[in-house]
């Protein structure tokens, strides 16, 4: 097979698993944004402390695997395609994502370990909505990346 050919392989291969991962958890954290925080009010104080260590340690569970495989592949592809505004675009908000995740989900919720307060909830849910809209944006161009290589 010609270098060329093997090339293409291997960059529709590798866009195709980080549209995987970016779709996996654009949908996870729509669910999360929309469903399952703002049901977070409704716990009740005598159970909320368990609920929430119980949330983060399973959580960590689902996300954490495929958000390090995204910031492999993040690095992939901008290594891979130095000169592609939009895989540093992509790149770009992968590191939004975690920046967000560190600096704010979090010490938010660690915070919320001590109890439910009403106003930490409150900066939890309006701040995830970067995550959220990060996320989006990268499946989109992924979504746009993947169908010009296989066009």
């Amino acid at each position: 097979m010609p270098q060329k050919q093997l090339q293409l392989m291997w960059l529709k291969w590798l866009l195709l698993l980080k549209l995987a991962c970016a779709l996996f958890m654009t949908g996870l954290i729509w669910f999360v944004q929309v469903v399952h925080y703002p049901l977070f009010e409704r716990i009740g104080a005598q159970d909320f402390v368990p609920y929430e260590q119980n949330h983060q340690r399973l959580t960590t569970w689902v996300t954490a695997p495929v958000m390090l495989l995204e910031a492999a592949l993040s690095v992939a592809l901008v290594y891979v395609l130095p000169a592609s505004g939009i895989a540093w675009v992509a790149g770009g908000l992968t590191l939004l994502v975690w920046a967000s995740t560190m600096l704010l989900q979090v010490p938010l919720h660690a915070k919320m370990t001590q109890g439910f307060e009403s106003a930490t909830w409150a900066k939890l849910v309006a701040s995830n909505w970067v995550r959220t809209i990060a996320w989006s944006g990268r499946s989109v161009l992924l979504l746009w990346m993947v169908g010009r290589t296989n066009g």
